[in-house]
């Protein structure tokens, strides 16, 4: 009894990994939908439209982004995680995945609930003003900052968003006391930031670029490793002294943990090709934003930097006394 009860448990699972297998093997079958956590206007709703056709014909099957924004990126990361485990919802997503898991003690999801597919970019930020700011370089608005202390308000994607997160070791690092504003993404943020009821924004590159070119707001340094292209005058965070700011704002694909990992490596080689695209490198170039290596595409890489990363902004929340609630 219990060696026919065996021997069917595993015709059971034998036939099941068939199914699966058979399942990979005509994947994709219908459009894919690639779920962005914040609203469009902001960083990384902009990464998601670079790549999104280059995807989709890599893929051969429309690549819809689906915006899902609130609560610094939870809520879709939250829907990310409970998707059907098939390939056809993925998510797109960034730093504040990883701060995330610290921030918000009773999240429905843990980083065991996702498998990464890949790396997709890392990106500069700007530390940016409205444009009637009275400052014009760092040393001044550091001045300003401190004379103005609380009343200086910091427009932020979210609450543990890039931005947010950003802000506060900005802050930090410049010893400074602004009041940090939340917003339901980089998008909303920024209009605000133009209209001047916010005076400051950590931004992504990418956006604020052209709107710093054409006066519309006050660039003062970059936030990442190098200069960023599309500024070349801008010095970075580093270079004005404040090493702690070279800070890296990165992307991954990710899907449901349990989706099949032929489907997984379909998707992985999918999302190199649309990287490897001339468009998509162009525009990446463009923005200040590089690409991983090849050795750093893989799945296991995309894994091993998001542990890296709940660590690192991890501690940054524990320090600061950042709460989510």
């Amino acid at each position: 009894m219990l060696f026919a009860r065996a021997l069917a448990a595993a015709c059971l699972a034998a036939s099941i990994l068939a199914s699966g297998n058979a399942s990979a093997q005509n994947y994709p079958a219908r459009p894919i939908t690639m779920i962005c956590p914040f609203p469009p206007g902001g960083a990384t709703d902009a990464i998601a439209r670079i790549i999104q056709d280059a995807l989709a014909r890599s893929l051969g099957q429309a690549v819809v982004v689906e915006n899902v924004g609130g609560a610094g990126g939870s809520i879709a990361a939250a829907r990310g995680a409970r998707a059907e485990r098939d390939g056809y919802t993925i998510m797109i997503h960034q730093v504040a995945l990883a701060a995330s898991l610290t921030l918000y003690p009773k999240l429905s999801y843990t980083e065991k609930d996702f498998a990464p597919i890949g790396l997709i970019n890392t990106a500069a930020s700007v530390l940016a003003a409205r444009p009637t700011l009275p400052a014009n370089d760092l040393k001044e608005l550091v001045a300003w900052m401190k004379e103005n202390g609380h009343s200086v308000k910091m427009g932020h994607a979210g609450l543990g968003s890039y931005g947010h997160l950003a802000g506060v070791l900005i802050a930090q690092e410049l010893g400074v006391t602004p009041t940090q504003i939340p917003y339901r993404g980089a998008g909303p943020a920024t209009v605000d930031l133009l209209a001047g009821q916010v005076d400051l924004e950590s931004l992504a590159a990418v956006a604020s670029g052209p709107l710093i070119k054409a006066g519309k707001l006050k660039g003062f340094a970059a936030i990442g490793r190098k200069r960023f292209p599309g500024l070349p005058e801008l010095p970075t965070m580093g270079e004005l002294g404040y090493k702690k700011l070279d800070l890296d704002f990165w992307h991954m694909l990710l899907a449901p943990t349990g989706t099949p990992r032929p489907v997984i490596d379909k998707l992985n080689v999918a999302l190199r090709a649309a990287l490897a695209d001339e468009r998509v490198k162009k525009t990446f170039a463009e923005g200040g934003m590089d690409l991983f290596s090849p050795d750093e595409m893989t799945p296991e890489a995309a894994g091993a930097l998001l542990t890296r990363e709940i660590k690192l902004w991890g501690d940054v929340i524990k320090s600061n006394g950042i709460t989510g609630g």
